[in-house]
């Protein structure tokens, strides 16, 4: 089976620990099923993978890849959602779980041409979608998803600032926030990025760290460290910051700690999402015409030039590859 895979992991140079070619194909667990994968996407998951964050020496190699859309055996055509919940949870809400995983951690990935998830994972992929843009949904969009309609506490009318444009979950959140009735704002250090988003649909474009016109309702935060004091000082008293990222780094210079209980604001942590989340954003899609934004499709076997563009910034949107 052809697959994309971190032989090992390299803090330094992530690229030199992908390898592309046959991996062995591993047996179907009972309740898991097997997906002919039609379309992956990369993620910023991937990168950290190959640089050794979250994924243990003792589990190398690892086929990559969070987001799928395929075929069954049956000819069912799904979108797989990538959180693997423990066997034992119970909860309603499978970010919950603290023994959950993503495709790629604990079990072989997407990056392939198949994979094996259990069957509950299967979300029906509408015939309106096709599989390169279902293979976008599950990790980027789905979190944007949850992030504002599930984390944000927003209504139609308010303004929210999504900061550093052009990235994957940034894209989402741009798209979807515009359709769903709010003021769009975005920043970054790019001005051909903000360019594209104002295109997309967001109502205005700033440099980032820019000083903004009047305070936002709420602040969508993926970026971290290199823009934590920006989105803190952004917000207006009672605002929401929705956290799901820390491309820059965790540790911001100015935690903004006495703003944050004066103001008072509410921050909140959000990662992926939920099976039915990810049922509600297909609908969504489908209803309002919506797609997500594809920067690129290419061969599994190019997956380095993916990966490359993802490590570079030079990409706008989703990387989709097809086996």
């Amino acid at each position: 089976m052809l697959a994309a895979y971190a032989a090992r992991a390299d803090a330094d140079d992530p690229l030199a620990a992908l390898e592309i070619g046959d991996v062995g194909q591993p047996d179907t667990p009972p309740g898991w099923v097997t997906v002919q994968v039609r379309a992956a996407a990369l993620n910023q998951h991937d990168v950290w993978s190959l640089r050794g964050v979250g994924l243990p020496a003792d589990r190398l190699p690892m086929v990559l890849g969070c987001d799928a859309s395929g075929v069954t055996a049956d000819g069912a055509e799904v979108i797989v959602h990538a959180v693997v919940n423990d066997p034992g949870f119970t909860g309603a809400d499978s970010t919950y779980d603290p023994g959950r995983s993503l495709l790629s951690e604990r079990y072989p990935g997407t990056l392939a041409e198949q994979v094996r998830v259990p069957a509950a994972n299967l979300v029906p992929k509408p015939p309106e979608l096709t599989f390169e843009e279902a293979a976008c949904l599950p990790t980027a969009w789905l979190t944007a998803y949850r992030m504002l309609f599930t984390q944000s506490g927003l209504r139609p009318g308010d303004t929210v600032l999504i900061q550093g444009a052009g990235g994957g979950v940034s894209t989402a959140l741009t798209c979807l926030a515009r359709r769903a009735g709010l003021r769009v704002w975005v920043t970054s250090r790019d001005p051909a990025r903000g360019e594209r988003a104002l295109n997309l649909g967001a109502h205005a474009a700033f440099g980032s760290g820019e000083r903004l016109p009047e305070r936002v309702d709420a602040v969508m935060e993926t970026v971290g460290a290199a823009t934590w004091s920006h989105s803190v000082n952004a917000l207006r008293p009672g605002g929401t910051l929705v956290i799901s990222g820390t491309t820059s780094g965790d540790n911001p210079s100015r935690a903004e700690l006495t703003k944050i209980f004066f103001k008072p604001l509410r921050v909140i942590g959000s990662t992926m999402g939920t099976r039915d989340e990810l049922v509600s954003l297909t609908r969504m899609l489908v209803t309002t015409g919506l797609r997500p934004v594809i920067d690129r499709t290419i061969p599994l076997t190019e997956a380095g030039a993916g990966v490359a563009a993802m490590i570079s910034g030079a990409m706008f949107g989703k990387i989709v590859l097809r086996p």
